[in-house]
């Protein structure tokens, strides 16, 4: 059915490429070629959007300032029934260079991640190893004091911007530091390119007798090959270890390629699930009877897990939540932390002269049918992300409430801070808007 399904949308796909390089080819002036792009990015929403029945007859591609404006205006016409409002908060363009960066894993900043603890607190969420800020040391749960020499840290709307200039935008940037251990330190970094790292921490611990694998894992992008290989090498070492447990730390992983999340669930579905269906990727009405694509598990590994706990935040998205509603028929799924980002939904790569455009061309379903998560999944403990606490400690608070349970069957009460998490969610939610959320299919780009 793969197969079948393949042939027939590259075929038509192939034919939308084909018209989009004609039309570039006829203008050689920038201006030309740049609406000619952003009539392209309306030619493709128009036969693969999800919602493309919702579309108006008219569209004036060509007053936007470029094709991922005209992405972002055509998001509107996203109703779901059930729903209030557009659904689609994703359908995107990027040009062909930014977007070979973003899917190789390749970025070119100081390498962590930042979010705020309380609303004075803000803290080191995640460093990449091979970036500037893991180069020299950072690690999550450090606590920022200065920010090129300003204290005022917190989650006012002019602070926040402040603070995503100088950490996330900027090529220099001077920060002190206070550390776990009561003492701090000063920190100068300079952005520069580097490789981002999948994997940022695996463990086993002993829980009552019981071996517990963990594994945090923070996007489904990169290489491909080189990630099955370590999947391989991971799960190995798993099962070998006699894991009767699986926590998969997935609180700030926005998704990424299918492939790579149909291999990680491969690896940890029980055998009993060998063969059934892992997911459905459903398209628009046009093309459904068609398109419509079914997956099925072909297990991998020894591991043979009856239940599996993920910890999930409003990071959580796409290709991940997709790991999680496909393993649900098949096991006792838990989840810790917060409620999920809620993207049910993903798309192809589509040229577009010097650009890639990203309607939102499917939904995906598990083997019940069950999706349409646009508001999340939800967690059954709600906790807060123990951003005091790196990778690994077993206080950190999400960590803590997972292998609670593991040891007595009911997870442990954290002390409730609700609101303040409440009050810090805007702030938190800007921190986090360029962290790259998607479910790619890449079949097309193989084509």
């Amino acid at each position: 059915m793969l197969s079948i399904a393949c042939k027939k949308i590259f075929g038509t796909i192939a034919l939308l490429f084909f018209i989009s390089a004609l039309l570039v080819s006829c203008k050689k002036d920038g201006a030309g070629i740049e609406n000619l792009a952003k009539d392209s990015a309306w030619l493709y929403t128009q036969e693969l959007y999800l919602w493309n029945q919702n579309l108006p007859s008219r569209f004036d591609a060509r007053s936007y300032n470029d094709p991922n404006a005209v992405m972002v205006a055509l998001r509107a016409y996203s109703t779901e029934p059930g729903f209030t409002g557009a659904v689609d908060r994703w359908s995107f363009a990027a040009t062909k260079k930014e977007w070979d960066d973003i899917s190789s894993g390749i970025s070119g900043d100081f390498g962590l991640g930042i979010f705020f603890n309380a609303a004075n607190d803000l803290r080191v969420s995640y460093v990449e190893p091979a970036s500037p800020a893991g180069q020299a040391g950072i690690q999550r749960s450090w606590r920022f004091t200065s920010i090129n020499g300003n204290t005022t840290i917190d989650t006012s709307a002019s602070n926040i911007a402040r603070i995503a200039n100088a950490i996330q935008n900027s090529n220099t940037g001077t920060f002190i530091f206070h550390r776990p251990d009561n003492t701090d330190t000063t920190i100068t970094l300079t952005a520069a390119i580097y490789q981002e790292e999948p994997v940022l921490l695996d463990s086993i611990y002993n829980v009552g007798g019981n071996k517990v694998g963990y594994l945090v894992y923070n996007s489904f992008l990169g290489s491909i090959s080189t990630m099955k290989s370590r999947f391989n090498t991971l799960f190995s070492k798993f099962s070998s270890a006699g894991v009767s447990d699986m926590i998969v730390d997935l609180r700030y992983n926005g998704g990424g390629y299918v492939e790579l999340q149909n291999e990680l669930a491969n690896y940890l579905v029980p055998s009993a699930g060998n063969s059934g269906v892992m997911l459905k990727e459903e398209f628009n009405g046009k093309y459904s009877s068609v398109y419509d694509t079914t997956i099925n598990y072909a297990k991998k590994g020894a591991l043979n897990l009856s239940r599996i706990f993920f910890i999930t935040t409003k990071n959580t998205a796409s290709a991940s939540e997709l790991l999680i509603n496909s393993l649900k028929p098949y096991m006792d799924v838990k989840l810790v932390g917060r409620a999920s980002h809620g993207k049910p939904v993903g798309f192809f790569p589509l040229s577009a002269g010097s650009w890639y455009v990203f309607p939102v061309s499917f939904r995906s379903v598990n083997k019940n049918g069950e999706g349409n998560y646009f508001n999340g999944l939800q967690p059954d403990a709600t906790v807060s992300d123990g951003l005091d606490k790196n990778w690994g400690d077993t206080e950190e608070n999400c960590l803590a409430s997972a292998l609670h349970y593991i040891s007595s069957g009911s997870f442990s009460r954290i002390s409730g801070r609700e609101q303040q998490d409440m009050l810090i969610e805007p702030g938190n939610v800007k921190l986090g808007a360029r962290k790259f959320r998607g479910a790619v299919d890449k079949r097309l780009l193989e084509k």
